[in-house]
């Protein structure tokens, strides 16, 4: 379609206003937020950061064989398991009210002497639990009006934690989310906002998300908010699924274009094991994910 030539401008201010139209780089009035270029001067739109974080924090990964216990063991298994064992990586439960037990060996020269033998090492937090769950053992439980909240202020004490025990930026800390029913809306929808206020406050504090959960319940409801866009998600997972296997792919309900090389899968409950003449009940796990460093 052909567009009628205009009429000459009637006053030199419209004329200005015309000229001004066509130059490269002219302005425009948006609306309330102010002026902004257009032309081939404009400014490509950017993308809204997830988080408040501006920095990309480092990352420390490891593949390979690990193991988990309840209590960090003492340094002379680990160094006995670190020459015998097929294990590189081992969990420390570093932080949460609702650890299952003491941590007697856990300190900052623990830290030091397991890494310098070659230990590879897998923080988690066990705070508070699904709002559904029902473990006498882990009764303090979500409250689903304050759940991002209470996810800021258990990644605060864990981030803390990891300061102590000496373990520096990038250092991923797994939330500890123990199995809980599934079909729960409301259950859902708090375990989802704690791990949001979870991963936006170990971001702000310098460290990296982790979530642990069984494959059908936390891991599920998790891979349901990234697809639907929520976000911060978790930077890495670990899964429990005991199916005696140790594969990181092909895993129904996790597709496998998600955490790529960020995840941990617990394939066996715990068990006793001996290396080098010493016995731990242990889980097994298999990595390739992210894992701590020091300060």
């Amino acid at each position: 379609m052909r567009l009628p030539t205009p009429s000459p401008p009637s006053s030199p201010t419209v004329l200005l206003a015309v000229l001004l139209a066509l130059l490269p780089g002219a302005l425009r009035e948006p609306g309330p937020g102010g002026w902004e270029p257009i032309g081939s001067a404009a400014a490509p739109p950017t993308a809204a950061p997830t988080d408040e974080s501006t920095d990309p924090l480092p990352e420390y990964r490891f593949t390979g064989a690990g193991f988990d216990s309840c209590s960090a063991p003492p340094l002379e298994a680990l160094a006995a398991w670190r020459t015998a064992s097929p294990y590189g990586a081992v969990n420390i439960y570093s932080s949460g009210g609702q650890r299952a037990c003491e941590q007697p060996e856990l300190t900052p020269q623990w830290v030091a002497e397991a890494r310098a033998t070659g230990w590879r090492l897998v923080p988690t937090h066990v705070g508070l639990q699904a709002p559904c769950a029902a473990r006498p053992d882990k009764p303090v439980r979500i409250d689903p009006a304050r759940a991002e909240e209470q996810g800021g202020q258990e990644a605060d004490e864990a981030a803390a934690a990891l300061r102590a025990l000496g373990l520096g930026p990038g250092s991923p800390v797994y939330l500890d989310m123990e199995a809980y029913p599934t079909g729960d809306q409301v259950c859902t929808r708090a375990v989802t906002d704690f791990t949001v206020g979870w991963t936006r406050a170990l971001h702000l504090a310098g460290y990296r998300s982790g979530f642990y959960s069984s494959m059908d319940s936390g891991i599920a409801d998790i891979v349901a908010a990234t697809r639907a866009g929520r976000t911060p998600m978790p930077d890495a997972i670990w899964y429990a699924r005991w199916d005696g296997h140790p594969s990181l792919t092909g895993q129904a309900g996790l597709p496998d274009d998600l955490w790529t090389n960020h995840r941990i899968h617990q394939y066996r409950g715990a068990e006793d094991e001996t290396y080098g003449g010493v016995t731990l009940n242990i889980g097994a796990d298999q990595l390739d994910g992210l894992v701590a460093d020091g300060a």
